[in-house]
């Protein structure tokens, strides 16, 4: 007498992971994945790319603003540090300080330094605000972020015909509950 095996169901095969059409599969829906992981991150660590109100102009020499802002950071050496006492709450004041110093470590007093705040997601809720020097190369500028989210900051210092900026993206915390 003959003995019949029982058909095995699919899933009780492990010979589909070996199988090419499968294995396509997978490569292409991870591939998919970490080309959108891939986007994410650049999205996070580069500009915002919010529209300016003289976007054309600033646009159309773009890659020459773009040098001659990088041989102008050469040239002068100035160091530039922007930092908050505490992380920011949506409705309570909080003080940023913008340290400017050249190569040797010796202060730099500017003619103005401003402080912009950009909201990547809402264009009005946009602000400017001049910053106060407390110290010889420190400024200080108190802000309140009227939405929680993500901001971007980016403080400028001018002093005579050169301007220079640094910029930090930060994250405003909801307001704690009464």
């Amino acid at each position: 007498m003959t003995e019949t095996k029982k058909p095995r169901f699919s899933q009780d095969s492990k010979q589909a992971f070996r199988n090419p059409w499968v294995l396509g599969w997978i490569a292409g829906i991870l591939l998919v994945l970490g080309v959108n992981v891939a986007f994410i991150i650049t999205a996070v660590v580069t500009n915002p790319g919010l529209v300016e109100k003289d976007y054309y102009e600033k646009g159309r020499d773009q890659e020459q603003n773009f040098i001659q802002q990088q041989l102008t950071r050469d040239r002068l050496g100035w160091q530039m540090k922007l930092d908050a006492v505490h992380k920011p709450v949506m409705g309570e004041p909080v003080r940023y300080t913008f340290n400017i110093v050249d190569t040797n470590g010796v202060a730099i007093d500017g003619d103005q330094a401003t402080l912009h705040a950009y909201r990547p997601s809402d264009v009005n809720a946009d602000f400017d605000v001049a910053m106060q020097e407390i110290a010889p190369g420190v400024y200080s500028a108190e802000l309140t972020f009227p939405l929680k989210g993500v901001w971007d900051l980016t403080a400028v210092l001018v002093k005579g015909e050169d301007s220079l900026k640094v910029t930090r993206r930060i994250s405003v915390q909801a307001s704690a509950a009464p």
